[in-house]
């Protein structure tokens, strides 16, 4: 299968950001890539269609998307919006903008946590939104750069405490690994990532921890805000996402390759996770594609 359009931005050595904004009536970028972090408010936009990795939402009238993971796939599609005058800003600026060194400070521990976390894919609550509302509203039209940066600065400062924000793509479609998390946690989840094509049972995972199973399913979900069981069926979902965007292998083999042991079982689970059959889901990314 070709390659999804890997966009080349147009930032240079010398400018900190790529700032655009755009008023239009639909969306034709094609799914996409890049290395640059991305950050995407939508206003006016109330049913496009949001596709990061292996999470399509529609989205309302106000949306917020921070963008971390190189080689992530993203787009915003038309979907069922018929507004004639959406408005789009995005910002695009490298990962090395701020040095390990300074992101490793006391100060920026909550930005370099929610970089971590947009590695999936991180949309923003409403009251986020709108607490920095006023500074994305003249961002692109400030003219002193100092103050430009400052501004975004203070943008990214007010995201990262948002406690309503949320990851779209999973672990297993963003290959992201899980170092934010208990080490209990990370334990867990490792062996999961190893062993997702077989059948794991609660009492598995709990004996890993050296927990009791109804103890242990409580412990996860209060960490992960998942039950051991989805947890596995998401990855599981994840790694099925993946193979039908990169390969051309036949539903039925990612099907059985993925730890499903019924295809209709898989077709339907798909459909209710993700919102798409496997076949559709792939059609979205096979439309998309292009050589560059």
């Amino acid at each position: 299968m070709a390659n999804v359009l890997r966009e080349i931005t147009s930032i240079t050595d010398k400018d900190c950001f790529y700032i655009v904004e755009r008023h239009k009536s639909e969306f034709t970028w094609p799914i996409h890539s890049h290395e640059e972090y991305e950050l995407n408010f939508i206003e006016r936009g109330r049913g496009v269609r949001r596709v990061v990795g292996d999470s399509i939402e529609e989205i309302g009238d106000y949306e917020l998307t921070l963008i971390t993971g190189d080689g992530l796939e993203h787009a915003w599609e038309q979907g069922r919006c018929s507004e004639p005058d959406i408005r789009e800003v995005t910002v695009q600026f490298s990962p090395r903008l701020l040095a390990p060194d300074l992101l490793a400070r006391n100060q920026f521990a909550s930005i370099r946590k929610m970089f971590d976390q947009a590695r999936m894919g991180l949309t923003f609550s409403m009251p986020a939104i709108m607490r920095v509302y006023n500074l994305l509203d003249t961002l692109a039209s400030r003219e002193e750069r100092m103050e430009q940066f400052l501004d975004m600065l203070k943008i990214l400062y007010e995201l990262s405490l948002d406690t309503g924000s949320r990851t779209l793509a999973s672990h297993s479609f963003a290959k992201t690994g899980y170092d934010l998390e208990s080490r209990r946690v990370n334990k867990v989840k490792e062996y999961i990532a190893r062993h997702y094509r077989e059948e794991i049972k609660l009492e598995q995972l709990a004996a890993l921890v050296a927990m009791a199973p109804s103890a242990f399913s409580r412990f996860f979900k209060q960490r992960t805000g998942r039950g051991p069981v989805d947890y596995i069926i998401d990855v599981r979902l994840g790694v099925a996402a993946r193979m039908l965007v990169d390969t051309s292998t036949s539903v039925s083999e990612i099907c059985y390759a993925c730890g499903f042991n019924n295809l209709s079982n898989f077709n339907r689970t798909f459909k209710a996770r993700r919102g798409y059959t496997p076949r559709d889901f792939r059609a979205l990314f096979t439309k998309n594609r292009v050589f560059v």
